[in-house]
């Protein structure tokens, strides 16, 4: 995990541990809660305001009624 998260590729880590199949690597790498948010972070659309999206009242009302 800790080369992971320096951003060592999963493939470099599978040779380093000489695993056959990077499948057998995936097996023990599990991305955490602040890996999730920066991978996220990193695929905002262009000239969006940062932050996460909170719906409206309006549009919560609308989908309720669904």
């Amino acid at each position: 995990m800790r080369l992971l998260q320096a951003g060592v590729d999963i493939a470099t880590i599978a040779l380093l541990l000489e695993h056959e199949n990077i499948r057998t690597t995936q097996i023990y790498l599990h991305a955490d809660l602040a890996m999730k948010q920066r991978a996220l972070d990193r695929t905002a659309p262009p000239q969006t305001r940062p932050g996460r999206y909170r719906p409206s009242d309006d549009l919560l009302a609308f989908l309720e009624g669904l």
